[in-house]
């Protein structure tokens, strides 16, 4: 793997606020800035910020190419409204890759990040060259509607049991589970110089509308107006965004390649990181 020791790194890169129409929304951009490669634009999951980027998954993508990590409107230091559907957040994307003069990205969605990032590439497939799709769903997808539940639960039995509810919603209970979540929070708590705003309750109201809404809309089965190379990845055991989610994407991404993982959660990325960051570079160079 390309030497990543003379690129921007997701620990000390700086924050930047990338003014759009309703407001400044807050971005670091990791890896090469002079780089002729694709930019990959990465989209995080419900209740996450900038600093929920796992640093062993966008470090490495970024030894040869920009990944810009972009916040969402009114979460964390960004301002602007906050927004409560999947198509709001798509929109703000938009005007960020834009704002940053991008005219074609990769885009790598994180659960409701994947939501957000299957909007864009529908609303401007010729912006879009390659998607990653992990522990996601389409509009409608199966129990995508009961995650909020799932969610508000998971976060009750943490507070219950002085348990980060990330552990307990993104790992599986197995003794490697338990150790994966263990590394993944560690992790991320290596930045320790300008990490991003907290997100408040507010957002986690919002996000979780927006997500039912997503699983409340009518299941469409007509392929996506995207046809470019997809990874979809998903762990077999996720609680939050069912593991049949995976199947049903390719539906709507017939040219998409399907990679479950074993004894993993919604955290699957993580957990995986080195096989699944070796996927998404091979896709990125198709």
């Amino acid at each position: 793997m390309t030497d990543t020791g003379d690129v921007q790194r997701g620990e000390t890169t700086p924050t930047q606020v990338v003014p759009v129409p309703t407001g400044g929304v807050v971005v670091r951009v990791l890896g090469r800035p002079a780089d002729e490669a694709t930019p990959l634009v990465a989209l995080t999951h419900l209740g996450g910020n900038l600093d929920s980027f796992d640093p062993e998954v966008v470090d490495p993508l970024a030894a040869d190419r920009r990944v810009v990590l972009v916040g969402y409107s009114g979460v964390g230091a960004s301002d602007g409204p906050l927004r409560d559907s999947i198509e709001d957040m798509a929109v703000d994307v938009i005007a960020v890759i834009r704002a940053l003069g991008f005219e074609r990205v990769d885009l790598l969605g994180l659960s409701m990040g994947g939501m957000v990032a299957q909007e864009i590439a529908d609303r401007v497939p010729g912006s879009v060259e390659h998607l990653v799709l992990a522990g996601s769903g389409p509009a409608g997808g199966p129990g995508l509607t009961r995650l909020p539940g799932i969610m508000i639960r998971g976060i009750l039995r943490g507070i219950l049991t002085r348990t980060d509810p990330t552990v307990l919603l993104f790992f599986t209970r197995t003794r490697n589970g338990r150790r994966a979540a263990a590394a993944y929070r560690s992790r991320l708590a290596r930045r320790v110089v300008d990490r991003d705003a907290p997100v408040a309750l507010r957002v986690f109201r919002a996000q979780l509308r927006a997500v039912h809404r997503w699983g409340d809309r009518p299941w469409s089965p007509a392929p996506s107006a995207f046809s470019g190379p997809v990874l979809v990845v998903h762990g077999d055991s996720d609680r939050m965004v069912p593991a049949a989610n995976a199947e049903t994407l390719r539906d709507r991404y017939p040219q998409a390649t399907v990679r479950r993982f074993p004894d993993s959660g919604h955290g699957v990325v993580s957990q995986n990181r080195t096989d699944i960051v070796t996927g998404v570079r091979q896709l990125l160079h198709t």
